[in-house]
């Protein structure tokens, strides 16, 4: 089930329980229900794919956002770093994995242990999750991706011009990150595979990174993307 569905289907039945309390509760309580289940309603028609609003919190290429957003979208940001944190704690699979010779693909770094050796360059493939303190001075691109959708094909192009440059200038490992580096990230780190000569199609890409990371799920939509960056850059 995509993004979409998940927060709708949540943010509905959090409207029918402020409904419920309209009478009980106290109106500010009241207000920030209404609030959060408006905003996930928000998310979820900007998530879906007809729209891919990826831009609905202002995060920067750099991985930061603007003040206003944190205060609009709070509701929505806190719980999406709360549910990272607490599904990382119920699996034991690694932050990140290393896919070949200096390129790694991973979950949301969020502290130093998260971050590979080498003091690698970062691609963020998330629009919800804030850069760390902990990979702050480090080369860092964003491109921000809704959980379960994939990038836009001009912004994987970017990543993998980027991710070339920094490799060769300055001789840094680069990590691709999502928020579990099972999809978002697996995408890009695809492409990337495929135009240093790694792979020679993005298929064997998803193979090689299953092979290290055997709870990668590239879905139909991530795929399709591939299939478009190939036809319009590695014909």
């Amino acid at each position: 089930m995509g993004i979409s569905k998940v927060v709708a289907i949540n943010s509905i039945v959090l409207m029918g329980i402020t409904i419920s309390l309209r009478n009980r509760a106290p109106w500010p309580i009241l207000a920030a229900l209404v609030h959060a289940s408006a905003l996930g309603l928000v998310v979820a028609v900007s998530a879906h794919p007809t729209f891919n609003f990826v831009n609905l919190f202002s995060k920067s290429r750099d991985g930061y956002f603007p003040w206003w957003s944190y205060g609009l979208h709070f509701w929505y940001m806190y719980l999406a770093r709360g549910y990272v944190c607490a599904r990382r704690k119920q699996t034991n699979e690694p932050v990140y994995t290393k896919v070949n010779e200096g390129l790694y693909v991973g979950g949301w770094p969020f502290q130093p242990s998260d971050v590979p050796p080498g003091s690698p360059a970062i691609i963020d493939c998330t629009c919800e999750l804030p850069r760390s303190e902990c990979v702050r001075g480090l080369p860092y691109l964003c491109i921000p991706t809704w959980d379960s959708r994939a990038p836009l094909v001009k912004d994987i192009q970017r990543a993998v011009v980027w991710a070339r440059d920094v490799r060769q200038q300055e001789n840094r490992p680069v990590l691709v990150h999502c928020a579990f580096g099972h999809g978002r990230s697996v995408t890009v780190m695809c492409a990337l595979l495929v135009a240093l000569g790694v792979v020679d199609n993005w298929k064997a890409a998803i193979e090689l990174i299953k092979d290290c990371r055997p709870k990668v799920h590239v879905n139909q939509i991530q795929q399709k993307v591939l299939e478009e960056w190939v036809k319009q850059y590695y014909k």
